[in-house]
């Protein structure tokens, strides 16, 4: 009887854990894939927008992310499984894009860390961003990233565009699979 219950026990764990779905599978044949790593690009020196912080210059910057697609029946979802942390401890991790049927689409909320001048402490305020990216027949995403400011010295829109280049050998993969 002892030597039954482990076995017992080990059978039920199996009928358990089949019978949960799976959190996502690879995506499929004719579904979108934003697989790889990318060196994505913020064109911050060419922002736009009716806050104050759209029109402090900054300059383009860019960070290498991997990403890693996943789907479950018509969802897929690419998340970035690796890359540097963000400098503002407020934004949502791991950064998660939608397929939409055009663009790979990443909304979300956090606290915009207004800049005002050097020794003029930042004033945080709520936000709410969207990011899109579209995939381009050469490799690449490009698209727009949109934030409204809630209130605060920055209150208002900051917009900009945005980009995604595979890193590495041959082209990275997305949109369709097939």
């Amino acid at each position: 009887m002892r030597r039954a219950l482990p076995a017992v026990a080990l059978l039920a764990a199996w009928s358990v854990a089949a019978a949960v779905p799976a959190a996502g599978a690879p995506p499929g044949p004719g579904q979108p894939s934003w697989t790889g790593e990318y060196s994505v690009k913020r064109f911050a020196a060419t922002k736009t927008g009716t806050s104050l912080a759209a029109r402090q210059w900054e300059p383009d910057f860019a960070d290498t992310y991997t990403f890693e697609t996943t789907c479950t029946g018509d969802t897929c979802v690419a998340t970035v499984v690796d890359g540097p942390a963000p400098a503002n401890p407020t934004l949502p991790q791991p950064a998660q894009y939608t397929w939409d049927g055009t663009s790979w689409v990443h909304p979300y909320d956090w606290e915009w860390d207004c800049w005002q001048g050097e020794g003029t402490p930042k004033v945080w305020a709520p936000a709410h961003s969207e990011a899109y990216y579209t995939p381009q027949p050469d490799g690449t995403l490009i698209g727009s990233w949109r934030t409204e400011i809630a209130d605060g010295p920055c209150a208002g829109s900051v917009i900009m565009d945005v980009a995604a280049y595979p890193v590495g050998p041959g082209p990275g993969t997305f949109g369709s699979s097939s």
